[in-house]
């Protein structure tokens, strides 16, 4: 076992060392940017209006869910224990540091984002139930092509299906249940029960079902996020000029 975890151990820091994904992350999203001509800083404030004030768009182009709600269903996988234990824990091995490259990983990265985006809706297709089906298994399939293209889908969709139940819940889940736990006592066992049937009575609905809770809950979400950061900040002000 101890071997195991020592094999592990090294492919993990060589698949998120200096050598491979950061530098691919990093470097991507920067040649996206200038190809792109920096769209995701010249656009932006259209973007926010789509999403936020032009809600509803012509049939001809529509798809099962307002721009709105695909806001706030992306919002609602972005803002969370990432942003909070995850960034912790990058400032607590790497230091300060760590956080002015996350913010520049994500100034680029935008570009990625709307890339991924963009081709999700240029090669997505109506499933049997007549709902719009994307992703990147769709547009690697299709937008690629042959041989390559279908290997490079069936495997995405295989090891995002093992990656989901680690990082899209087990990890999320394991912190908020160990939060309720060392602050109100509350056994793991009954507040991942909780949030099962709650998940379950949102995801067991379609994607339909998750927009619109998304639409309802990610704004309260919002802002309850973002007076905590800033009371963080203000209780830890005289502490800010050193991290900078």
């Amino acid at each position: 076992m101890e071997h195991l975890q020592a094999t592990l151990d090294q492919i993990s820091a060589f698949v998120w060392g200096p050598f491979l994904l950061i530098p691919l992350l990093l470097l991507t999203g920067l040649y996206l940017t200038v190809r792109l001509g920096g769209l995701q800083f010249r656009v932006l404030g259209h973007a926010l209006w789509l999403a936020l004030v032009r809600r509803k768009e012509n049939s001809a182009c529509a798809g099962d869910v307002s721009h709105y709600q695909a806001l706030a269903t992306a919002m609602a996988a972005t803002i969370g224990v990432g942003n909070i234990a995850g960034v912790a824990t990058a400032i607590g091995i790497g230091g300060p540091g760590a956080l002015f490259w996350m913010w520049m990983t994500g100034l680029v990265g935008m570009a990625t984002k709307y890339s991924e985006g963009l081709l999700g809706v240029k090669y997505r297709q109506l499933d049997a139930k007549g709902e719009q089906s994307g992703g990147p298994m769709y547009y690697l399939t299709n937008g690629i092509g042959g041989f390559w293209g279908k290997t490079l889908g069936i495997a995405f969709a295989l090891f995002g299906a093992i990656a989901a139940f680690g990082i899209g819940n087990m990890v999320q889940a394991n912190t908020a249940a160990a939060q309720l736990e060392a602050t109100w006592n509350i056994s793991p066992t009954w507040s991942g029960l909780v949030m099962a049937i709650f998940a379950a009575a949102v995801i067991l609905g379609g994607i339909k079902s998750i927009a619109r809770f998304a639409a309802s809950v990610v704004p309260l979400m919002c802002v309850l996020f973002i007076l905590s950061n800033l009371l963080v900040l203000a209780v830890f002000a005289e502490r800010l000029p050193d991290a900078l």
